[in-house]
């Protein structure tokens, strides 16, 4: 199945899926506490600021699209929210859990991703973490980003908004060996030239006192 999310939608979801693992208890969600862990300030990149009729016209799209219900009557003083992602995008938990962090949290390496999910699965090490957004990728829910310049590690990203449009790296002109020592000379005698100014203003300065 074919998902298209918006960042509202991915936002709302992945606020649903961490509630149900991390705090079942507090699961399903009301509208009020919905809007509060989409807008929370931690665990949160970007960190949004979206009013309640956003996250409510999210809850219906997400409800058309099959990743979300509403349960209402018996205990439930108000309609309450949940994610049907496992059942339509037929995860398990273990992919549930690196998809709700990455919904909420953005493009992330496979390091970041284990610490990050260990409330919500405790995954091996980074190699089951890599191996499980492996099998994601081979599902059209996940892709590795290309390695930026200057990081160790490649990142991933979830696909259910769509493929992201990378950046291009800015270019870094190369600077060759005898540049370097170059620059490193004229550093070197500019500190001579400081150092030879430094004694002289001394030297001044204690004949006011002979």
């Amino acid at each position: 199945m074919t998902v298209r999310l918006t960042e509202v939608e991915a936002r709302v979801l992945g606020s649903l899926i961490e509630k149900d693992m991390a705090t079942p208890e507090y699961y399903p969600m009301s509208l009020n506490a919905l809007v509060n862990a989409s807008n929370q300030k931690s665990n949160r990149d970007p960190v949004v600021s979206y009013d309640e009729s956003r996250v409510s016209a999210a809850v219906d799209s997400l409800r058309e699209k099959r990743l979300a219900t509403v349960i209402t009557g018996g205990d439930n003083r108000v309609p309450k929210h949940g994610h049907l992602a496992s059942q339509t995008l037929n995860l398990g938990n273990r992919e549930l859990a690196l998809l709700c962090v990455l919904l909420l949290r953005g493009p992330q390496t496979g390091g970041e991703l284990k610490g990050r999910t260990e409330r919500l699965h405790a995954f091996d090490d980074v190699e089951a973490v890599e191996n499980c957004l492996a099998r994601m990728a081979e599902a059209g829910l996940a892709m590795q980003l290309a390695r930026q310049p200057g990081t160790r590690e490649p990142r991933w990203t979830h696909l259910l908004c769509g493929a992201p449009v990378e950046r291009p790296a800015e270019a870094v002109p190369a600077v060759s060996k005898p540049d370097r020592v170059t620059a490193l000379e004229a550093a070197v005698e500019e500190l001579r030239g400081e150092m030879q100014q430094l004694r002289e203003e001394f030297a001044t300065f204690r004949r006011q006192f002979e």
